[in-house]
């Protein structure tokens, strides 16, 4: 499969390259990384071809749109795709050597506030800009604006509440005077699209973790409801936050938990079956999701040049027919996914 074929996403008129870059990790997730390291990363991405690139102020507080800004801004702005995303404003903390930095082991002394106003909106917005230091965002997500977040669903309702008769107002806006070009969604759980999709007119879902080779179930109703609104989908968390890269090996991660024994030995037997077609299971994990014709992108992250090169790799690995097939013979995979080919 070729990494740098376009596909329009959704209705809208923007193309982006079949493999993206999601830059989560460089915002110092779990691990502090260099900036020398970070910036190689980028610069690994764009020479390899990649043209699609995703960021979000809650990646190390800011960090990683700093970072993606700084490796992009010399580039021909016209032959990239940048997404980030709304929903939290950040505001600087006076006594950073106190701050707990929680899950992004280095990232920048701010603390996150949940805002899905139209003020917050906008700020977010104009602060991503400065962040980034470039003209210019071409597709703006709604984050995390689900139960993973906020634990109880009258908090989700009352947000959505504040999305509608705000947030909502200010992404029209901007996407009316051409300061953005799609509007989206991203998406942690199942049950969430239905309820973006009675309550705002998207453009498109960043679907992370529900639909991978371990997981299917956005095939029920709410793909076929994506379809039938002309909705597109991007495909974040492509390896289910890591046992899909790494194999059904001890401490491996599904879901961002330590892997279940059901889940190592599902992948195993999955395993088993791509070293009978000769196919390393990132790249069955990666080609996959591109498959069904609503995705129109992958963006698996990389904190170092290396994983670029092996994504790209594993990206172009040739997959028989016959690997799926038996997939879905053993029961691996549902006999309703499509495929790619």
């Amino acid at each position: 499969m070729d990494p740098l074929a376009r596909r329009t996403l959704g209705r809208t008129d923007v193309q982006l390259t079949q493999l993206g870059f999601g830059s989560a990790g460089l915002g110092d997730l779990y691990t502090v990384l260099p900036e020398a390291e970070a910036a190689a990363t980028v610069a690994a991405a764009w020479d390899a071809g990649i043209r699609y690139f995703d960021t979000a102020p809650w990646y190390g507080r800011g960090q990683a749109e700093h970072r993606v800004g700084r490796a992009l801004h010399a580039q021909p702005r016209a032959e990239f795709v940048l997404s980030t995303k709304v929903g939290r404003t950040l505001h600087p903390v006076h006594r950073a050597e106190a701050f707990a930095r929680g899950m992004w082991a280095g990232g920048l002394p701010f603390q996150e506030r949940f805002d899905y106003s139209y003020d917050g909106v906008m700020r977010s917005f104009e602060d991503s800009l400065q962040r980034l230091g470039l003209p210019r965002i071409d597709l703006l997500l709604i984050h995390d604006l689900d139960l993973q977040y906020h634990a109880r669903m009258e908090r989700v309702a009352a947000l959505l509440g504040e999305l509608y008769t705000g947030g909502w107002r200010a992404l029209s806006e901007l996407k009316q005077a051409g300061l953005i070009r799609g509007i989206g969604a991203g998406i942690n759980e199942l049950g969430m699209m239905p309820r973006f999709l009675d309550l705002i007119d998207l453009d498109f879902f960043l679907v992370a973790l529900p639909y991978t080779l371990l997981e299917q179930g956005v095939l029920d109703a709410e793909f076929p409801r994506c379809a039938a609104a002309g909705v597109g989908i991007v495909i974040g968390g492509v390896f289910a936050s890591g046992i899909l890269a790494t194999g059904a090996v001890a401490g491996a991660k599904h879901n961002y938990a330590d892997a279940t024994p059901e889940a190592l030995a599902k992948v195993a037997r999955m395993e088993a079956v791509c070293r009978r077609h000769g196919v390393p299971l990132p790249a069955a994990a990666l080609q996959f999701p591109l498959g069904h014709p609503l995705v129109a992108s992958v963006i698996p992250g990389a904190i170092a040049p290396q994983h670029v090169t092996r994504n790209v790799a594993a990206f172009r690995h040739d997959i028989p027919a016959d690997l799926w097939a038996e997939l879905k013979q053993e029961g691996l995979l549902r006999a309703d996914a499509p495929t790619p080919g």
